[in-house]
């Protein structure tokens, strides 16, 4: 029923729409956001904007075989290299600009002129994810381009974290959509491709990649040529992860990589909770705690925080178990068994994008130290089916803004109900 209607809206009054129309929409939409960014230039920043400069630096004054090994700043390096060399591309400029910027010395360095420059890469960035954007919704009428765009072009929680905060979301979210409407267009090979290299950006991306395997093993890699295909596909995104991290295999440095990719001793939550599964269980740690002492058991107290988001730094749990990596891994896994058996079943692009969606929520509810602006990587996604049936909606809706349990369970109900 779903395809049905995601086929009509796509075929139907969509096509004969103009897509200039809507990449003007667009434009000015992205203008108007774009304003609005440049005013923020002078609000708070986090600690990420110094991560970041600090990234500027070293990629700019060290040799590649010292980016993963550096602890001049404890921001240390801890994205995969695509995401580095991007930090390198960006130094060339920020050099320019303001040498100090890429002084790996200067630790803390906010000077107007750094804090211009680093604001401004951020909206340029955010061209990717409006290119990315238009090539999700070009097919669609403009009464839904509108729709769509306004959800993710002005929306508060991109606003905020990248632009406020300071992160590159936006530019990151864009690799994911423009790898979603490769799939959308049935272009199975380039969807896998890009999602590749989102990966070599970013790895916590990598929750949607058991979604992405099904769906390219039964969609892709079937009919006569299926071995082939599934070679054409294996060969393609090794080549990906050769291309980034080639390198530091040459460097004998893959195992001091995997070691800052996955910082494991940093907790299960981050400073500051993600509301998921964790964040109840810490509040029912604290209360049991309470609860026993009060009845005279000697229970030590935990700090306040549980993490500091730090390596090391983390209390374990006063009276429930401990959850390893492990755990957290085995129940991200097992909330996503129904959407990975549907997809098995039935490998249809158009419910693609509820999919990863539906996994980067699994990712969230039961994820080892999710940040809580890791909604984003399924609020942002879901908006580009919200405007084909009122259920979507209301689910966008509560995924945005109400509760996260009740939404992971009603997006677990829809994906049951999908075929």
């Amino acid at each position: 029923m779903e395809v049905s209607t995601e086929k009509t809206a796509a075929a139907g009054k969509g096509r004969e729409e103009d897509p200039r129309g809507g990449l003007r929409e667009l434009a000015w939409m992205a203008g108007i956001a774009t304003c609005i960014k440049m005013l923020l230039i002078p609000a708070y920043h986090s600690t990420d904007f110094e991560v970041h400069r600090h990234w500027l630096a070293l990629t700019h004054s060290l040799p590649l075989n010292k980016w993963y090994t550096d602890e001049t700043s404890p921001w240390t390096l801890d994205y995969p290299p695509f995401f580095a060399w991007f930090e390198k591309f960006l130094s060339i400029f920020a050099f320019r600009v303001d040498p100090k910027i890429v002084d790996i010395l200067s630790l803390d360095y906010d000077a107007d002129t750094a804090v211009i420059f680093q604001r401004a890469t951020v909206m340029c960035a955010d061209l990717l994810l409006y290119w990315a954007l238009w090539r999700c919704c070009r097919n669609l009428s403009i009464e839904k381009q509108r729709l769509v765009y306004v959800a993710v072009v002005w929306s508060p929680a991109l606003l905020i974290v990248d632009h406020v905060h300071f992160q590159y979301n936006g530019f990151l979210l864009g690799i994911l959509l423009l790898s979603l409407s490769f799939i959308r267009e049935d272009r199975d090979l380039m969807g896998g491709l890009v999602f590749a290299v989102l990966l070599c950006f970013k790895h916590l991306f990598a929750v949607a990649a058991p979604v992405y395997f099904v769906y390219l093993l039964r969609h892709y890699c079937r009919g006569r040529y299926r071995v082939l295909n599934f070679f054409v596909l294996g060969v393609s995104v090794l080549a990906v992860v050769l291309l980034a991290f080639g390198p530091f295999v040459y460097y004998g440095q893959m195992p001091q990589i995997l070691k800052r990719l996955f910082p494991f001793g940093r907790g299960l939550c981050h400073a500051y909770w993600a509301p998921n599964v964790w964040a109840l269980y810490n509040t029912a740690d604290k209360i049991i705690a309470i609860f026993l002492r009060g009845m005279g058991f000697d229970i030590k107290s935990p700090t306040a925080s549980l993490t500091g988001g730090l390596v090391g730094d983390f209390t374990p749990y006063a009276v429930l178990p401990q959850i390893t990596p492990l755990v957290s891994l085995l129940l991200v896994m097992l909330a996503m068994l129904p959407c990975i058996f549907q997809i098995w079943r039935y490998p249809h692009q158009q419910h693609m994008v509820r999919w990863v969606s539906y996994a980067y929520t699994c990712g969230f509810m039961f994820g080892w130290h999710v940040h809580e602006k890791a909604s984003l990587h399924y609020v942002v996604p879901l908006s580009l089916v919200a405007i084909f049936s009122f259920e979507d909606a209301v689910h966008y809706i509560l995924l945005s803004i109400v509760g996260m349990l009740y939404s992971w369970i009603f997006q677990l109900y829809r994906i049951l109900l999908s075929a």
